[in-house]
């Protein structure tokens, strides 16, 4: 794991956007075809709105969460919105993006459904996850009664998983499939998160979920 520390957090989001588009046009290069996945939540939109910019061919992009919770893509707590309004905007809207939410089937139904339409996309070629105050990453929570199958090398592609502390069921890429992942960027803010990413360091992935993919990740952190 490498850590990377910066002054304050519009440095950070700046810094993050540019080294995601290095390494996708980087990616790019060698590739015909790349796919990046990017969570939801409060912190990477303005990292969505810098690395929206970015010149580089979007059409050879596929986009798709790290996670989502198991509402419509119009609910104001679907992670696809949030992608929608603020990443797939100016060039990057020649990406190709792949939302999660199926109507009309269950989450499980949806997670066998993705994990067969998708398997060409792995190894995912890029990955930015973020961290809660309780170690989660994507929709790995702590004490998920589907963590430790969610954990697990055979794990499919795509888990479905009901942490206590939510109110919806969520749909998660496996530890398996982010770990894997090319590249690996972890973006946390505040005291309080690199106090739980020290602390995950010395735990196993059952206790703290981020440590199974910090392994070759580059963590980047502001106050």
């Amino acid at each position: 794991m490498e850590f990377k520390e910066y002054p304050d957090r519009e440095l950070a989001i700046m810094s993050l956007a540019d080294k995601l588009a290095s390494d996708l046009r980087k990616l790019l290069s060698n590739s015909e075809h790349v796919s990046i996945a990017v969570p939801g939540g409060t912190t990477p939109g303005p990292i969505f709105d810098a690395l929206s910019a970015a010149e580089l061919d979007w059409s050879r992009v596929t986009v798709m969460l790290t996670d989502e919770r198991w509402v419509p893509d119009d609910n104001p707590r679907s992670n696809a919105g949030l992608v929608r309004a603020r990443l797939l905007q100016g060039p990057a809207a020649a990406a190709t993006f792949v939302p999660f939410y199926r109507q009309g089937l269950s989450a499980d139904a949806a997670a066998t459904v993705l994990s067969q339409e998708l398997s060409g996309q792995f190894p995912l070629s890029l990955v930015l996850l973020g961290m809660g105050a309780d170690m989660h990453t994507a929709s790995l929570f702590p004490g998920a009664p589907e963590l430790d199958a969610a954990l697990a090398r055979q794990a499919p592609a795509f888990c479905v998983v009901t942490p206590d502390s939510q109110p919806e069921k969520r749909i998660t890429l496996s530890a398996r499939v982010l770990d894997d992942a090319l590249e690996k960027h972890v973006v946390i803010f505040g005291a309080d998160k690199r106090v739980a990413l020290e602390k995950a360091q010395g735990l196993d992935p059952s206790q703290a979920p981020i440590n199974a993919v910090l392994q070759g990740s580059i963590v980047h952190w502001a106050n």
